[in-house]
């Protein structure tokens, strides 16, 4: 049985698009939807309880991988979803999950195409379908075994930018079978609408890069903050 874990922070509206044409929420083998809100959540999310399966639990501590590993730690299923509050998955989600687990896989991400149609987001999401120098950012959607989670020591708190990265670093590390499932989600472009292309592709490989280096996570966090503006969350 799978748990959709969705880290949050005043996403209501991500959120509520998400939910009112998910049809994946009736899926048989979805056993719940975790919607990880920060403790300083004040938009309307909690009312999102009103869907079908979904619960909204308030986090104790911020972070994205606080906010994940505590979701993870009071979920149900023995498959964790993890999906950005703006990424719309598509309808056989949940069947291309469960077809790689019982292929031999424990873990897997997902191709992506952007919301907004040009030539240069569509060359950005082309990367997606294949494993390379970006593979395991979040917005590609990890999904993984509970028990295979649980070994690896869950996501890093101590890593506040790029925990989606650290982990698959040791997904790696630890020979996790995982694959890309060629089935795009949909993620807004909302940040490159924030900031022009060539200051989110140069930054997003500036950080990349430090990251691979061994950069601290709290200095990529400051460096991150002064390159990209951040879209308005609501």
């Amino acid at each position: 049985m799978i748990s959709l874990i969705i880290p949050a922070h005043n996403e209501f509206s991500n959120l509520q698009r998400l939910f009112i044409d998910a049809r994946f929420l009736q899926h048989k083998q979805l056993l719940e939807v975790i919607i990880a809100a920060s403790p300083l959540t004040d938009d309307a999310t909690d009312s999102l309880c009103s869907f079908d399966k979904v619960m909204v639990l308030q986090c104790k501590k911020k972070g994205r991988a606080a906010q994940m590993n505590e979701a993870a730690a009071s979920s149900l299923g023995n498959v964790l979803v993890f999906l950005h509050a703006d990424v719309i998955p598509p309808t056989n989600f949940f069947d291309n999950i469960l077809d790689r687990l019982e292929n031999g896989f424990d873990a897997g991400f997902f191709s992506y195409r952007f919301d907004k149609d040009t030539w240069f987001l569509k060359m950005n999401s082309s990367f997606t379908a294949k494993d390379g120098f970006f593979t395991g950012g979040g917005d590609q959607c990890l999904f993984i075994r509970k028990e295979v989670f649980n070994r690896l020591g869950a996501f890093d708190e101590e890593q506040v930018l790029m925990e989606d990265f650290e982990f698959f670093k040791r997904m790696k590390k630890y020979k996790v079978r995982y694959t890309i499932i060629k089935n795009d989600l949909v993620v807004s472009a909302r940040k490159y609408e924030c900031n022009s292309y060539l200051r989110v592709n140069l930054s997003n490989l500036l950080l990349v890069l430090l990251f691979k280096l061994g950069c601290s996570s709290y200095t990529l966090k400051s460096l991150h903050n002064k390159l990209i503006r951040t879209p308005y969350n609501g």
